[in-house]
């Protein structure tokens, strides 16, 4: 069965993994990474526009699919060798999240929404990883492929 993921990184950080056409959860563990299958979806939130800084973002900054099955190291300079696993990224704009939080159910305390981003991956439902992908998707057929029920 298709699962639904968010994932949490800067923006920045994102924006890397989009161009690379890869994942990388959690500071690069692996652990994150094993949870989703192909085929799953995941979406990348982004509180900070840049790691390290105090810059807000609060933004849906990606969205794509599982293609790839292995789990690899990649040595990102000496020393830094995190985990990472390959995406297929869709065309997508970056849309606020503040507007949509009164209807994600994964949200259940809209007073202090943030704190369910805490552990950096969570798994959402298909009705709100929809409701998100409508307003971030710029191709129809990509919204189709995501919302597509799979093995």
């Amino acid at each position: 069965m298709k699962r639904y993921w968010i994932g949490i990184a800067s923006k920045e950080h994102v924006k890397m993994g989009v161009a690379g056409g890869f994942s990388q959860l959690c500071h690069g563990k692996a652990q994150p990474l094993r949870r989703m299958a192909v085929g799953d979806g995941l979406i990348y939130y982004s509180a900070k526009e840049t790691f390290g800084t105090d810059v807000l973002c609060q933004q849906f900054t990606a969205i794509g699919e599982v293609v790839g099955s292995e789990i690899y190291p990649f040595e990102m300079f000496p020393g830094f060798v995190p985990h990472r696993r390959d995406i297929r990224f869709f065309a997508a704009r970056d849309i606020p999240i503040r507007p949509l939080i009164p209807q994600l159910s994964f949200i259940t305390d809209k007073t202090r929404w943030g704190y369910v981003f805490r552990y950096g991956h969570l798994e959402i439902p298909r009705a709100d990883f929809e409701l998100i992908a409508a307003q971030m998707l710029l191709e129809k057929s990509a919204a189709n492929t995501l919302s597509a029920a799979g093995a």
